[in-house]
């Protein structure tokens, strides 16, 4: 009689396979669920998605570029060879009998948000596909302003996760007809609106503020249009806690009164970027980038400045080197992603982009993930099936 061959999983233990798994990349764990149930199960289940995403040392950086505000490209940096994957994705809202413009508003844990055109966001994993769809209608009925499309729909926007509650909240602030300004958050969790008015700060002047918030720390972090006319320059809400802090920014940057300065995460530290002009010899100039960084979070002493000799660059995050990955409009005579190391030079020019003219605000950073959503996942009738993913991954 022949001998049954062994599968693997009389080779391996079951703690063994586990274990490798929370060193593999997440985008090729997700074809890895299509060999077995049992990988399916270990791969599938929330609290090795947890492990995976809070200790894997193989986490890579996504960027997604999106052109048009109808189409987006899926652009992986591969840290190891400094190569880069181009894949062309769609929202989970965007099929053949219906086209709707949106925008990325953020990312959070493997996540990102988006903005239709038809008074709803939406929660969405590009890797694992999974979504939830929140509608912001009664904002829409009591809304000031009509038919004007993001930024200026919401004063301030953002995304984020409060560990503490294990939950995913969206941060909306607007003003209704009678010139009221209302703090409002969506719970992912209890699926519901939270009004947050209490908490908001009257003084603040929301029209002086850029709307995009960044999530660092447990907390969304927003930046005045000039910072010339506020020395406490960062603006600050804690998930947690439900209450705004802020700031200040270094002294260089506010004397100089610099305008639409940017926010960055790089390496798990606030980073401040803008373009400023040096003079290489008497008769021209130049435009470079400063880049100041928060090496230890809400220090000041720690801010840091790095100047990049490319202007308008627009800092992504950092390589295992401790490298500066970023991307450079048509405006600084460079078009592509760059690769600088502390020091100036530059180690890299990945010509190659989805899009011809990679402006700041079509590019948005998130870690791929695995984990899903505290809830379940309502909004399914134009998600494929899991069967057909790995069809398609097979054909891919």
């Amino acid at each position: 009689m022949e001998k049954k061959q062994k599968s693997i999983h009389h080779i391996l233990p079951h703690d063994l396979i586990h274990t490798i798994f929370l060193r593999v990349p997440a985008k090729h764990l997700v074809r890895l669920r299509c060999v077995s149930k049992l990988w399916y199960s270990l791969i599938s289940d929330p609290h090795f998605a947890e492990l995976h995403f809070q200790y894997s040392p193989a986490a890579t950086n996504a960027f997604i570029f999106t052109i048009n505000y109808t189409e987006s490209y899926w652009a992986l940096f591969i840290d190891d060879n400094n190569a880069s994957r181009i894949k062309v994705v769609n929202p989970p809202f965007k099929n053949k009998n219906l086209v709707c413009d949106f925008k990325v508003l953020g990312s959070c844990r493997g996540y990102v948000l988006l903005h239709g055109n038809l008074n709803f966001l939406v929660v969405w994993n590009p890797l694992t596909g999974s979504n939830k769809r929140l509608s912001y209608s009664h904002i829409v009925s009591r809304r000031k302003h009509k038919g004007v499309s993001l930024p200026k729909k919401f004063h301030l926007y953002g995304f984020g996760y409060d560990v503490s509650r294990d939950e995913y909240l969206v941060i909306l602030a607007w003003q209704d007809k009678d010139d009221h300004y209302h703090f409002d958050c969506f719970s992912l969790r209890t699926n519901s609106w939270i009004n947050l008015d209490a908490a908001f700060p009257k003084s603040l002047g929301l029209m002086e503020w850029q709307p995009h918030g960044l999530l660092l720390n447990g907390a969304i972090h927003w930046l005045p249009l000039s910072l010339k006319a506020y020395r406490d320059a960062i603006l600050i809400f804690d998930l947690k806690e439900r209450a705004f802090s802020m700031i200040s920014a270094p002294e260089q940057l506010v004397m100089s009164a610099c305008s639409y300065p940017r926010l960055a995460l790089l390496g798990g530290c606030l980073a401040l970027y803008y373009p400023n002009k040096y003079y290489p010899n008497n008769d021209s100039y130049c435009w470079n980038t400063h880049i100041w960084v928060m090496k230890e979070y809400k220090v000041h002493s720690s801010w840091t400045l790095y100047q990049i000799p490319c202007g308008n660059f627009q800092p992504l995050c950092l390589s295992s080197n401790g490298d500066i990955i970023g991307t450079a409009s048509i405006f600084s005579r460079k078009v592509g992603c760059f690769i600088y190391n502390v020091r100036r030079d530059l180690l890299e020019h990945i010509k190659k982009l989805p899009c011809q003219f990679p402006f700041r605000e079509t590019v948005t950073v998130y870690t791929e993930s695995l984990l899903p959503l505290p809830t379940d996942i309502k909004d399914t009738d134009n998600r494929p099936s899991e069967s057909e993913r790995c069809q398609t991954r097979k054909e891919n």
